[in-house]
Formats: structure tokens, C-alpha cells, sequence
């Protein structure tokens, strides 16, 4: 059986000029994550990320776990996130008066009380597909083609890399929601309610072979199980 192991990216920039940049917070809980494993003598064979500029720099402090010191991170589209601005800012746009918010928030939305109440609304349309994109929502992805390309990269990953192969992927919480959807069969919904509970920097791991693929832990944060390092425990 071979393993593949999906670490959410650190903690990114909520509220920063650019949220696609790991926070101080964010790098010290993969730094830790990397320590951890070291001490374990845990290793992959490859390591993979997202396009996305947390999950590279994710990526980027787990490779010391390689086997192979000569290779590199190598990067598969269908592991980014789903894009959240599109979604609330057509829920403003569309849905936010309807459900009792007058005045409209003006966008953006720096208060993370807020942010999280108005984005799970505007999941909720999503995956409902009650959310239609205008013209200039050129980033807007139906959540059916965001399930279709994470199903997708997860079947070429398994595809390229089998007997015994340990695959290590930095990625994000929804396509983590996603792959346990793809494992479990759980309801659109949950996937999304599942998305709330990944925490940064958090493993989860899937053996798979012969045909059968097995979800074997999810969310684990082994590297911050300490009274002091509780602080590092978040989830945006």
C-alpha cells in the first residue's frame, strides 16, 4: 500500500495587503511540523503543492523531509483552493439583502466575525448552485467543478506514484474536505462544514493500492500537542 499525506498550509495573512502569504504564525507551525517528523525519521518519496503562494511556501519548509535531497516541489492546479472573493462578492451582490443585511457590507471585509458569517452564507448558495456569476466575475468556479478537478488531481497523484510510494502534498482546507468527501461519500454540505474544522498546518493521511483508497487520520496536529504551543492552534 502506498501513503499520501495532505498538510494544510501555516496560518495565512487574514487581513494583509495579500492573504496568499504565510503570517509569521503560519511558519512556525510548518517549521514545527518539519521538526516533528525529522524526529520521527519520517520521509516522502515526492512533494507536491498547490499553485497558490501558502501552499508553495508550505511546501517550501516541509522539503527537508524529502528522501531525495536533488528534488523539488512540483506543483498540480487541482490542488488549489477554491477562490472565496468571487462567492461573497457575488452573495453581497445578490443574496445579502434578501437574507436581512441592510446596509450591504462594503467589500472588503476585514472583520474576521463578519468575514466568517457572510462567507458561510455565501458557501451554503454555492453549493446549492444558487450563486450566478455576472461577466466580471471571471473567477467565480461552480463547486461542481471544484469537486471534479481535486477528485481529478487526487486520482492523477495515485495514478503516478504506487507501490509503497509516500506522497506528501501542501494544499488547503477545502481540497482537504474534498478528498475525504472522495473517500467517504459524505453529502456536498459536509464538505464544506469540514472545511471550518481543517486546522493550519493539520495531517491528514490516505493509504491507498489495489483498487481501494482508506482514509487513515485526519486533522492531527502531533506537533502542537504542548500546553506552550497552544497558542499555534488556528484555523484561518
Amino acid at each position: 500500500m502506498s501513503e499520501l499525506v495532505l498538510v494544510r498550509h501555516g496560518q495565512a495573512s487574514f487581513g494583509a495587503e495579500s492573504y496568499d502569504k504565510l503570517s509569521e504564525r503560519g511558519i512556525d507551525q510548518v517549521k514545527l511540523l518539519c521538526q516533528h517528523w525529522q524526529s520521527l525519521g519520517e520521509q516522502f518519496d515526492v512533494l507536491y503543492s498547490g499553485e497558490l503562494i501558502r501552499q508553495q511556501e508550505t511546501a517550501a519548509e516541509l522539503m527537508p523531509l524529502l528522501r531525495d535531497s536533488s528534488l523539488t516541489i512540483q506543483t498540480i492546479a487541482g490542488f488549489n483552493e477554491y477562490n472565496g472573493d468571487p462567492l461573497l462578492q457575488i452573495y453581497l451582490r445578490k443574496h445579502a439583502q434578501a437574507d436581512g443585511l441592510d446596509p450591504v457590507p462594503a467589500w472588503p471585509i476585514r472583520d474576521p466575525a463578519l468575514f466568517q458569517r457572510l462567507f458561510e452564507a455565501a458557501t451554503s448558495c454555492w453549493i446549492n448552485d444558487e450563486l450566478v456569476p455576472d461577466a466580471e466575475d471571471t473567477a467565480f468556479e461552480a463547486f461542481s467543478d471544484f469537486q471534479a478537478r481535486v477528485y481529478q488531481a487526487l486520482d492523477e497523484l495515485m495514478a503516478r506514484h504506487s507501490n509503497g510510494s509516500r506522497v506528501l502534498v501542501a494544499t488547503s482546507g477545502g481540497v482537504i474536505a474534498m478528498a475525504l468527501q472522495r473517500v467517504l461519500g459524505f453529502p456536498d454540505q459536509h464538505v464544506i462544514n469540514t472545511n471550518w474544522m481543517v486546522h493550519n498546518s493539520s495531517v491528514t493521511r490516505f493509504k491507498y493500492g489495489r483498487g481501494k483508497l482508506s482514509l487513515t487520520q485526519f486533522n492531527s496536529l502531533p506537533h502542537l500537542e504542548k500546553v506552550d504551543l497552544q497558542k499555534l492552534v488556528t484555523y484561518r
